[in-house]
């Protein structure tokens, strides 16, 4: 299935593996996420420079097709990450919280592809204003860092695509081939996954993250921390902290240090999952199973084929 957005990077399928923090920090899973026919993308986010590079050297060397690296623009180190990435010639660049004009010139010379990720109309426009190549539009329902407004998806992808012309990539909410054929038909050119790619064997994440994870129906997660920046995350011991801190309308500079007080890295690499931050989405209830990543894969390339043949006979009039 080809679209304007396989067609600009190069890959066989419409999927985007979600920049992880941590699980796709290194590159097992976008080299075997690239691999499969899809776009791997490596976190920057988490990442000192030294372990940067080795990352970025290690999935360049595992694959030979399009990948990419998300880039957190606001994270200290922000420049020092893009210099290596200017110098190492990535393919595709996808940033977030930060605005990407002054960054384009120069990874232009090299004709790196630059998808800025947004969640509100306002950040669309200014994105595709600066002359980027594409957008992320990411939903409400999306883990990590969703729109505060909890927009879902299927309105947020459609209201961006009523004002802004460049190709979209629809994000929140998906965890198979019908999710991602729904996407497709509102609009969309290709549809990011995070929570499905972060139940996989090459997730580098502890072992309780993906069972906590594996176990959390469609309604185990919340917006925590509607007082600053809120995360999508699990109902645990520091979401009802934050909850509690909220309605006993706790003072904001007590509840902005409860709030940095729980990190990701402390679900995700120490596993602790009732005081850590343990990211996923609404879509996580969608996933009975861990598999490796290029069976993912497949498999959503399968149900998106079951999904158009079952569209398909609609309009033929022979579907039941």
């Amino acid at each position: 299935m080809q679209t304007s957005i396989t067609r600009m990077l190069g890959i066989e399928h419409p999927i985007i593996q979600a920049g992880m923090s941590w699980a796709s920090s290194s590159a097992a899973l976008p080299a075997a996420v690239s691999n499969a026919g899809a776009l791997g993308v490596l976190a920057a986010g988490p990442l000192r420079m030294a372990d940067f590079k080795q990352s970025l050297d290690e999935l360049a060397a595992a694959t030979p097709h399009p990948y990419a690296v998300n880039i957190p623009l606001y994270r200290q180190g922000a420049a020092e990450i893009l210099d290596m990435m200017h110098r190492q010639r990535v393919p595709v660049v996808i940033a977030s919280q930060g605005g990407p004009k002054a960054h384009l010139p120069r990874f232009r010379e090299y004709g790196a592809i630059w998808i800025q990720v947004v969640s509100t109309l306002e950040h669309a426009k200014k994105a595709a204003d600066a002359g980027v190549d594409a957008l992320i539009v990411v939903g409400g329902e999306a883990g990590g860092h969703p729109p505060a407004n909890e927009v879902s998806t299927l309105v947020s992808v459609r209201r961006v695509l009523q004002d802004v012309s460049i190709p979209v990539i629809a994000g929140g909410g998906v965890a198979d081939g019908w999710g991602i054929a729904a996407l497709l038909a509102l609009g969309a050119d290709a549809v990011q996954l995070g929570t499905r790619f972060l139940l996989t064997h090459e997730a580098a994440v502890h072992e309780n993250y993906k069972q906590a994870v594996l176990a959390a129906d469609v309604h185990d997660t919340a917006l925590i921390g509607r007082r600053g920046l809120p995360v999508r995350g699990l109902r645990n011991a520091f979401a009802q902290a934050i909850f509690d801190a909220e309605r006993d309308q706790m003072a904001q500079d007590e509840y902005e240090s409860l709030f940095k007080q729980s990190t990701l890295k402390q679900a995700a690499l120490d596993g602790d999952v009732q005081w850590g931050k343990v990211e996923l989405g609404q879509s996580a209830g969608l996933i009975s199973r861990i598999q490796p990543a290029a069976e993912v894969v497949a498999q959503l390339v399968r149900e998106l084929d079951e999904a158009r043949a079952r569209l398909g006979a609609m309009a033929d009039g022979a579907a039941r």
